[in-house]
């Protein structure tokens, strides 16, 4: 079995992480990305905003000591949001639900905690519910990965 594991984000990630959030069927399933994924300066100057904000909390994702992905919790309009990314060679096993799993019980305690998916992205939005989270709505925004506007699907996690 796989050992998923998670540990702070390094310097030394941000290359693969940049790599990993532009692979275009990753980019077109997430839906809500930024403008040009293929920006880096774009991409540099975000890690650093995420890395001076207090209220995030954001972690690696390793699958047998390969970084695989990051997940994160961050403040949005007085609520606590969850956000995760698993590189596509990744995607149908498990780990992005063992990370999640790991997340919720060692790192991020309080609840309760909100997330959101693109309401095609059906692999994440199982993985939110097999970690709890229900659905409380939807609601159309603009996904710049589409440009488009999609329905978005709205979760919650309420408190133990």
């Amino acid at each position: 079995m796989t050992v998923v594991e998670l540990r702070p984000i390094e310097d030394a990630d941000l290359d693969a992480l940049f790599d990993q959030m532009r692979d275009p069927e990753s980019v077109h399933m997430a839906a809500f990305t930024s403008q040009d994924p293929n920006d880096r300066a774009a991409f540099d100057a975000h890690r650093a905003k995420i890395r001076a904000r207090p209220d995030v909390t954001e972690r690696a994702i390793t699958a047998d000591g390969r970084l695989v992905g990051s997940i994160a919790s961050f403040i949005i309009e007085g609520e606590t949001e969850l956000t995760y990314w698993i590189d596509r060679p990744y995607w149908g096993q498990g780990i992005a639900t063992q990370a999640l799993t790991l997340f919720l019980d060692k790192v991020m305690l309080d609840r309760p905690l909100f997330a959101r998916a693109a309401s095609d992205n059906k692999g994440s939005l199982r993985v939110l519910q097999k970690a709890g989270f229900t659905v409380t709505g939807t609601e159309v925004g603009y996904a710049n990965a589409r440009a488009t506007e999609i329905e978005e699907t709205l979760l919650r996690l309420d408190p133990r």
